[in-house]
């Protein structure tokens, strides 16, 4: 299993904006094979910083679902409320995997 881990800089002025961007991506990587960890939005600190986790089952399903960037007309109408409201000003992704829990 691979974990996406997506850190967000969003423009706080837009929350609302970025609430639609995340509500249109959650059922798309989940019917694409992935499950959803969810946003997490800011809540107290730093008004800016917005995180998303989603995990595939291997680094090949991930490759399999990006390559519908772009293509995909439901990938491509999310990406332009992004796009067209500016909520996102940069974003950075990484991937991480998960530590089985040790047997006793």
């Amino acid at each position: 299993m691979i974990t996406c881990v997506v850190e967000y800089t969003i423009d706080p002025a837009k929350i609302e904006s970025f609430e639609e961007f995340a509500r249109a991506w959650i059922p798309l990587v989940r019917r694409h094979g992935g499950q959803h960890h969810g946003y997490y939005l800011p809540g107290e600190g730093a008004s800016d910083r917005a995180l998303a986790l989603f995990s595939f089952p291997s680094l090949a399903a991930y490759e399999t679902y990006r390559s519908r960037f772009g293509v995909d007309p439901e990938f491509v109408a999310a990406d332009a409320i992004r796009d067209t409201s500016g909520c996102v000003l940069r974003y950075e992704r990484s991937f991480m995997r998960p530590l089985p829990e040790a047997e006793e």
